[in-house]
């Protein structure tokens, strides 16, 4: 399993396009099959940093999930909206996988 964790740099005056954005995946993701972590936005500290956090199983498989969300009707709409809103002011993606059988101390 492999956790994908997106970090938005926003535009701290649209932070409400941001959060319609974010509750926009919530629908659109699980239904194109990855399970959605959540969205954070901004709250305390820097009113830039925003974050998108999902699992999936594979690259493969998140390169078939990316297909299914582009033609997926919401999703082709959730990317136009941040398109002309212009909220998202970059974008970067970090793969993480999770290292097992650690004992919290």
């Amino acid at each position: 399993m492999l956790t994908c964790i997106i970090r938005y740099h926003i535009d701290p005056t649209k932070k409400q396009q941001f959060n319609t954005y974010a509750q926009n995946w919530a629908t659109a993701i699980p239904r194109c099959g990855v399970e959605l972590t959540g969205y954070y936005a901004p709250h305390e500290g820097s009113a830039t940093l925003a974050y998108g956090i999902y699992n999936v199983a594979s690259l493969a498989e998140y390169e078939a999930y990316r297909a299914r969300l582009a033609a997926d009707p919401l999703g082709r709409e959730n990317f136009d909206f941040a398109q002309k809103e212009r909220f998202i002011l970059r974008e970067d993606r970090t793969f993480l996988k999770r290292i097992p059988d650690l004992q919290e101390a």
